[in-house]
């Protein structure tokens, strides 16, 4: 049989806040995250704006020497996780957590560590590499890190795959739950690519908006987007077994109650032109939850702001609500984050759920022009109060990955 699984804690840095309650008040508000890069000069790149974690110091968080030795990405994985353990009274060190995993991604890892490393190597020899180096850059060493932080025993991996790193990530925790290998699970994404690695890879594929305005940068579904912007960030999610989170009194945000993925298999970084891939994916996971298409209130889009992606998914998302568009809002927070990469699915499924608890859908900001290709209700400008029973977040990623959470209002029944 089945079980339920809730959501226990929340913890998230972002573009528009330093934890959770911050980071959805602006979204909720309507706050743009993006601004001129600060992380390096940017006098000779194309590129200017990014939507970087602001006024921030981790070792406000972290010892000095730990942070030191660390990557930016897993600095902000350990700290949106401080948050979400301490959000769900859970007690780690304390319990036994031979039954408890962490399940945590990022799409690229250490970057800015690779980076530097190779420039230190070619300019003093490859013996004076940093002996910390491999752990600091890899990707699994996010959860590895939060394991070790929060004396965790049970499974601990990462799923990775591009842009859809944390949603994968956060379904393969939920069924490992549901289906009864955890009883509880850390889970969530992290990303720190703004760099000049990564804003200068992005911009040689045109993927990135080189607007000279920021609030013309990040436009989801807006007819004059361009590219997405970079973003850095964390968001880190908390999943229990119901009996468990009922029996210790814990506090339940919402039920996760749904997860599809599926691949396009047409493109190492386009989607599928017709959609099918992200279609079939919106299908699988809430024939998983258990509920029809039309039980669906909101829909946390993708939404890049990059021509073919928010065509695309407006496509899928038609074939897939087909009927039932009218009672559908719909919204990208990348409006205001920008796009977290594989950290994105983590923080917006955080807004996903808190849509749920608050009846609150937060808007797609910065959206003045239609596309007659994106014609459906995508907030604009505004956010709106709506009942929210069910939303869905989709996270689209190259090499056709496609991945869709299922989140229910949660009435303690």
């Amino acid at each position: 049989m089945k079980r339920r699984v809730v959501i226990t804690g929340l913890g998230a840095l972002t573009p528009i806040g330093h934890n959770v309650q911050e980071t959805w008040l602006n979204a909720k508000n309507g706050t743009n995250g993006i601004d001129y890069i600060k992380n390096f000069d940017t006098t000779d790149f194309k590129v200017k704006f990014a939507g970087e974690i602001k006024n921030f110091d981790v070792t406000s968080v972290l010892e000095r020497k730990q942070a030191k030795r660390l990557d930016r990405f897993v600095q902000l994985a350990l700290i949106a996780t401080r948050e979400a353990v301490n959000d769900s009274g859970f007690n780690f060190k304390e319990e036994n957590t031979d039954r408890i995993g962490v399940y945590y991604s990022s799409g690229i890892g250490g970057l800015k560590t690779i980076a530097d490393e190779e420039d230190k190597a070619q300019a003093k020899g490859f013996d004076r590499l940093s002996p910390f180096f491999i752990p600091m850059a890899i990707i699994n060493l996010a959860p590895g890190n939060i394991a070790i932080d929060h004396n965790i025993h049970g499974i601990c991996t990462s799923s990775v795959t591009a842009c859809a790193s944390a949603t994968n990530t956060i379904g393969e925790a939920f069924r490992a739950i549901r289906d009864g290998y955890l009883d509880m699970a850390i889970t969530g994404g992290s990303e720190a690519t703004v760099t000049k690695l990564g804003i200068g890879g992005f911009d040689v594929m045109h993927a990135l908006s080189r607007s000279e305005d920021k609030n013309k940068a990040s436009i989801p579904f807006d007819k004059n987007r361009s590219g997405f912007v970079m973003g850095e960030g964390a968001g880190t999610l908390i999943l229990e077994e119901y009996e468990m989170a009922l029996k210790r009194g814990a506090k339940i945000y919402a039920e996760i109650v749904g997860y599809g993925s599926t691949c396009d298999a047409v493109h190492i970084t386009s989607p599928d032109p017709k959609g099918e891939g992200a279609k079939r994916c919106m299908e699988l996971a809430i024939n998983d939850a258990g509920l029809e298409m039309s039980d669906v209130d909101y829909i946390n889009a993708h939404g890049t702001s990059t021509p073919l992606n928010d065509k695309t998914e407006t496509l899928a998302i038609k074939r897939a609500f087909e009927g039932h568009l009218n009672n559908i809002s719909i919204s990208s927070t990348k409006s205001m984050t920008g796009h977290l990469l594989g950290a994105s699915g983590a923080v917006e499924a955080i807004f996903s759920v808190l849509s749920t608890q608050d009846d609150y859908i937060a808007p797609t900001i910065n959206y003045s022009n239609v596309d007659e290709d994106c014609d459906l209700d995508y907030t604009p400008n505004k956010g709106v109060e709506k009942i929210v029973n069910v939303s869905i977040s989709n996270s689209l990623g190259f090499g056709g990955h496609n991945a869709t959470l299922v989140f229910k209002k949660y009435t303690g029944e």
